[in-house]
């Protein structure tokens, strides 16, 4: 699904087995700015693939302590702000990224992930409107639009 003006990545939202809040992520370079756990997919890699791949990057979060439950049917595409285009300098001519979101349950309330230290520092259970307002303005859209469906 990568294009030349969009990176195909993948969305990994962790739901609470209370089913009203989700796990979210603080991110090192801009300290109090939340999100999902995310990331790009390698080539040859499916969604699904990825999307493993990526929690257990991030967040040290294994097969036994979440399941998959389901996929959102459409790819989610937002455009990065001009200075973040700007900040990528390995392809200037992307504008943004296409997602497809998964949504995983947490197999128990007690399972903890281990922030990567790269991209995340801390983590929260939170309900999915604090995260919608605690992510930056440009991804708001997008989380809206899934988060909504939870």
């Amino acid at each position: 699904m990568s294009s030349v003006f969009f990176r195909a990545g993948v969305v990994i939202v962790v739901r609470h087995p209370d089913l009203t809040r989700v796990m979210a992520f603080e991110r090192v370079d801009v300290r109090g700015s939340w999100q999902l756990p995310q990331g790009g997919m390698n080539e040859g890699e499916t969604p699904i693939d990825a999307a493993w791949r990526e929690l257990h990057e991030e967040t040290g979060l294994r097969d036994e302590q979440v399941e998959v439950l389901a996929e959102y049917p459409e790819w989610v595409a937002y455009e990065w702000p001009d200075e973040l285009r700007r900040g990528k300098a390995n392809r200037k001519d992307r504008i943004g990224q296409v997602q497809k979101w998964f949504l995983f349950n947490a197999i128990s309330a007690d399972i903890t992930p281990t922030p990567d230290g790269s991209e995340f520092v801390d983590w929260q259970w939170v309900t999915p409107a604090w995260l919608v307002d605690h992510v930056p303005a440009w991804r708001r859209e997008a989380y809206a639009r899934v988060l909504s469906t939870l």
